[in-house]
């Protein structure tokens, strides 16, 4: 199941739980599978465990030790399990991304969609700044955590962004939003953060002081266009993850050269005529 298609069906259970508050509820979600979410003492990189009990009832029981934003993402896991029929998986820690089971990474999309669902979320990332002050702002507001909410700012951005999460100093996932993947712009899964980025100074303890501007071929594989480049960042020391947000400030890229154009036309095949209109917008300056 494709990313989309479990998008899809998080967004058809979402419509059935009627209108949502901001912060959503995760118990109406568990409650609308006939859930009742529980805390409990468990082993300390236990998220949760599910079960459907012979009364019909599915229990959720959460780890009583980790922090609210942790314990309401693991609520809408395991209500994903549920919906989508995947059996869990728990025999690699819910943090390291790069040892993630496919079922588990499938319920941490649909867990996704439903903590930052699109029609409350969408609105707010147009109206926001790029900086990871906005994600912050936009992580409180929907209580949730900083990487779930900065993967679905860069996805659902008009601007020609990028979110990369790197886990021990490579790269393990990037978002990027539709007007970045159409430019070509590719972050290569387990390349190393660039030496002298500020991902890589943040790593190495050494604090951001805000966005700054960065080395787009340094970032993006086969880049060769121009363009003013911005970059800012949050290191999580205790899982060793590096969070950045990459974005050009200008809305629209310069062409690529001729012979790289016809390159991409050649490997890639020309874009597709989707009948979708470009959204006006405005630079997003840093700030």
């Amino acid at each position: 199941m494709d990313e989309l298609s479990i998008a899809m069906k998080a967004r058809e259970f979402i419509a059935k739980c009627g209108p949502l508050p901001l912060p959503v509820s995760v118990d109406a979600y568990a409650a609308q599978i006939g859930g009742v979410v529980k805390q409990e003492a468990l082993q300390e990189n236990e998220d949760a465990w599910s079960v459907r009990l012979p009364n019909g009832k599915y229990r959720i029981c959460v780890n009583c030790d980790h922090n609210s934003r942790r314990q309401r993402f693991s609520v809408c896991h395991e209500v994903a399990h549920d919906v989508l029929g995947i059996p869990a998986d728990h025999t690699s820690p819910s943090w390291s991304f790069s040892r993630r089971p496919s079922g588990e990474i499938a319920c941490d999309v649909f867990a996704a969609e439903l903590l930052l669902p699109y029609k409350l979320f969408k609105p707010q990332v147009d109206a926001a700044d790029l900086n990871f002050a906005a994600i912050s702002t936009l992580a409180d507001d929907f209580d949730a955590s900083l990487i779930a909410t900065g993967s679905r700012f860069a996805t659902f951005s008009r601007e020609l962004c990028a979110f990369v999460l790197s886990e021990g100093g490579k790269v393990r996932y990037c978002s990027r939003s539709t007007s970045l993947r159409d430019a070509r712009g590719y972050v290569r899964s387990g390349m190393d953060l660039p030496s002298d980025s500020a991902s890589a100074r943040a790593r190495a303890g050494i604090a951001s002081s805000g966005p700054e501007e960065a080395e787009p071929a340094q970032w993006f594989e086969d880049w060769e266009r121009d363009g003013a480049l911005y970059e800012d960042v949050r290191h999580l020391d205790c899982w060793d993850q590096t969070l950045t947000l990459l974005w050009f400030e200008d809305e629209d890229l310069p062409p690529p050269p001729a012979e790289r154009k016809r390159w991409e036309e050649e490997r890639y095949g020309l874009h597709e005529l989707d009948g979708v209109l470009p959204w006006p917008g405005k630079s997003k300056r840093r700030r």
